[in-house]
C-alpha cells in the first residue's frame, strides 16, 4: 500500500480512469474496453436503465407482483446513490431488509426470511397484488459539539412499518440507500489473500481496528464465498447482486433467482450485460488539490482513518481484461467493522453483525451532488454532509471520530475538502 501523500500520482481507477468530473461522471465506460467489451457494456447499458411494465415477459414485462422500483437506473441515479426515500409515491429507491432471530435460513449462514415477505420488504405491489406493509420514514435531531465548542446537529432515522399482515415474531430491520455503481468490477477483482492479509478480526497490532471479510453464501457456486458488494458486504459477486436487485426490487426472476417451477422472466443474456455493464464502468479522476486539501490529505492519514478506507489496492485476474492487475485508489478494505451503536441496525447478515458495516469506498464521492443534488451519505442517507458522516462513525473508528471532532475547525474543512477531490 502506497503512503497517503503519494496517492495524488495515482488514478484512482487505473486504466479504468475517465477524466470527467460532471454529472455524468459515474455513467461512463471505462476508457480501457476493446470493441467487443464496449459493445457488451452498451448492451448492459439499456438493460440497467430498462423500466419494467406488468406487460408478459419477455421485453421488460414481469413486474412485481410485488417490487420497490421498477428499474435498475431508478435507485441509482446517473448510475450514483439513491436518496433516502420510501414507503410514497409510485417506487421506492431505498429499501428495508427484514428478518426473524431465530428460524431457519434460506441459505446457509444467512437471514431467516420473514413468512410471506421474505429478507426484504416490497413496498409497492401491481394492481391486483396484495402490498407487503408500507414503510414511514421520519427523522429524529441529534445535537452535539466539537471540541471547540462550536454546536452541530445530526439526525437519525425513524422507521416504521405498517405490515398488511401482520408477521408472527419480532421482526428486525435494516433501512438501506442504493450506493454507487461504478467501479465495481475492480473491487470484484481483489483476489482473496488481499482480503484476508486486510484483515485482522482479533486485532493483533493492537490498533483498535478489527475488521473481517464477511464470508457469505454464493448461489452460482453453492459454497460461502468472500462478501464485496452491499452493505454489509453481503453478496459475493455482481452476477448475483445483479439477479438479487432483478428479483428483489423489482420482482423480475432470472437464471439465478427462478420461478419455484424454474420459469424466468429475463434470460441469462441479459442478467450477464447488466453485471458487465456494472463490472465496466470508469472511475472518474481525482479533482486538482488545493493547499487545504492537501492538508486535509495528510490529515486523513493522521487521523487514522486510513486504517478502515485503505488507500491503494491491486487488483488481480479477472475474467474482464480491464479491471485486472490495475493499482487503484478506492479507499475501501471491503472488510465488515464494528460501527458503534449509533450506526447499529441490530440485524445480523451472514458473519457481519448488527453492528458491523463494509468499509465504503470514497473514491468519486466528492462528485455525490454533482451526479444527484440532494445527495446524502451513509448507509441509510442520515448524513446530509459529509462532516456529519464523520461525526457518526463509531466502534472501531470512534478514536478517528474523536480526533476529528476535536480538530480545529480549520483542520475540519481542510479533511473535507480532501475528500471534495476525491
Amino acid at each position: 500500500m502506497a503512503a497517503c501523500g503519494d496517492e495524488a500520482a495515482l488514478a484512482p481507477g487505473g486504466d479504468t480512469t475517465i477524466e470527467d468530473r460532471t454529472s455524468q461522471a459515474y455513467r461512463l465506460p471505462a476508457p480501457n474496453l476493446d470493441a467487443d467489451a464496449l459493445a457488451l457494456h452498451l448492451d448492459g447499458d439499456v438493460a440497467f436503465e430498462a423500466t419494467f411494465v406488468t406487460a408478459p415477459a419477455p421485453v421488460n414485462g414481469g413486474l412485481g407482483p410485488v417490487y420497490n422500483h421498477t428499474s435498475c437506473i431508478g435507485c441509482h441515479a446517473r448510475d450514483g446513490r439513491g436518496l433516502p426515500q420510501i414507503g410514497t409515491g409510485p417506487t421506492s429507491q431505498s429499501l428495508v431488509r427484514v428478518s426473524l432471530a431465530e428460524g431457519t435460513p434460506a441459505v446457509p449462514g444467512g437471514a431467516v426470511p420473514v413468512p410471506g415477505v421474505g429478507a426484504q420488504l416490497q413496498d409497492h405491489a401491481i394492481f391486483g397484488a396484495a402490498l407487503e406493509g408500507t414503510p414511514t420514514l421520519s427523522w429524529t435531531d441529534v445535537d452535539g459539539a466539537y471540541g471547540d465548542g462550536a454546536a452541530y446537529q445530526l439526525r437519525a432515522p425513524q422507521l416504521a412499518i405498517a405490515w398488511s399482515e401482520e408477521p408472527e415474531g419480532a421482526v428486525m430491520t435494516s433501512l438501506r440507500q442504493p450506493p454507487p455503481v461504478f467501479g465495481l468490477g475492480l473491487l470484484e477483482a481483489i483476489d482473496e489473500p488481499t482480503l484476508t492479509a486486510l484483515a485482522d478480526p482479533d486485532d493483533r497490532d493492537g490498533d483498535g481496528i478489527s475488521g473481517r471479510v464477511n464470508y457469505v453464501w454464493d448461489a452460482q457456486l453453492g459454497r460461502a464465498m468472500p462478501g464485496r458488494f452491499g452493505l454489509k458486504a453481503n453478496t459475493p459477486t455482481l452476477r448475483q447482486q445483479a439477479a438479487a436487485a432483478y428479483v428483489n426490487d423489482m420482482g423480475v426472476t432470472n437464471p439465478m433467482f427462478p420461478e419455484d417451477d424454474g420459469a424466468i422472466e429475463i434470460d441469462a443474456a441479459r442478467l450477464d450485460a447488466t453485471a458487465f455493464y456494472t463490472a465496466t464502468l470508469a472511475v472518474p479522476a481525482r479533482a486538482a488539490a488545493n493547499a487545504a486539501a492537501n492538508r486535509g490529505e495528510q490529515l486523513f492519514d493522521q487521523f487514522r482513518c486510513t486504517g478502515c478506507h485503505v488507500p491503494t489496492l491491486v487488483t488481480g485476474d479477472s475474467p474482464i481484461a480491464a479491471v485486472a492487475h490495475q493499482t487503484i485508489q478506492p479507499f475501501t478494505d471491503l472488510l465488515v467493522h464494528d460501527m458503534g451503536d449509533g450506526l447499529a441496525d441490530g440485524r445480523p447478515d451472514f458473519g457481519a453483525d448488527g453492528r458491523e458495516w463494509r468499509t465504503s469506498p470514497l473514491w468519486g464521492i466528492g462528485l455525490a451532488e454533482t451526479v444527484l443534488v440532494g445527495a446524502r451519505y451513509l448507509h441509510d442517507g442520515r448524513a446530509r454532509t459529509l462532516d456529519e458522516a464523520i461525526l457518526w462513525h463509531g466502534g472501531e473508528a470512534e478514536a478517528a471520530r474523536e480526533r476529528f471532532r476535536r480538530a480545529s475547525s480549520s483542520d475540519r474543512a481542510a479533511l473535507v475538502a480532501f475528500l471534495m477531490t476525491l
